[in-house]
């Protein structure tokens, strides 16, 4: 008789034991897995000069990619009115753009710079600010431009109001334009844009 009650409690403590286990398992978060999305974004910045390092607390989304707005990649803030997309251009795939008429072209980033914002805004005048030089030396650039937009109702930008385009070059490198797109041009919106103000730079 005691030999059965020894084995009973010996089930009992294992059957316990197993449970608990099971129930601290099932809170560890597995590692999340890189999307062949990030992966390819990754390699492409990284053999065009550049680094991108995922910023904790975003989540990939979709990236938009048409004639208009060519991205290379995009990922947002949940529970958050915020998007932040990417385009990455290397002096090796994209030679100097010949200028065109109507357009600042002195150089590459110019270029694509206000062709962009002009799909964003509809082709309406911009105001730029030239990005200063200690500013440029923590991204390794030697030029940039900063263009806060009043965005056109569109589908393929979401019908969001607003966007801070940012545009970085790095001589005999490349160039990368980012695009933080929000509805509301509060203290929200540039505290969002902090968090990943980091992730990409020049080597």
């Amino acid at each position: 008789m005691v030999c059965i009650a020894k084995q009973f409690k010996q089930i009992l403590f294992t059957a316990i034991f197993l449970q608990i286990t099971a129930i601290a398992l099932s809170q560890v978060k597995p590692q999340t897995a890189v999307s062949n999305q990030l992966r390819n974004f990754s390699k492409e910045t990284a053999e065009d000069g550049m680094e991108f390092t995922f910023p904790e607390g975003f989540k990939e989304i979709p990236t938009v990619n048409t004639v208009d707005f060519p991205f290379d990649y995009a990922m947002s803030l949940p529970g958050k009115d915020f998007e932040i997309w990417f385009m990455v251009r290397s002096t090796k795939k994209y030679p100097r753009v010949p200028p065109t008429e109507g357009f600042n072209t002195d150089s590459t980033y110019n270029y694509m710079a206000e062709t962009v914002a002009r799909a964003f805004t509809g082709d309406r005048v911009l105001s730029a600010r030239i990005i200063p030089g200690d500013i440029l030396a923590r991204y390794n650039a030697n030029a940039g431009k900063t263009y806060l937009l009043d965005l056109q109702d569109l589908l393929e930008t979401k019908h969001y109001k607003y966007a801070l385009l940012v545009t970085l070059e790095k001589d005999h490198t490349g160039t990368v334009l980012v695009v933080c797109l929000g509805n509301e041009k509060d203290t929200g919106f540039f505290q969002n844009i902090n968090k990943a103000v980091n992730c990409l730079k020049f080597k």
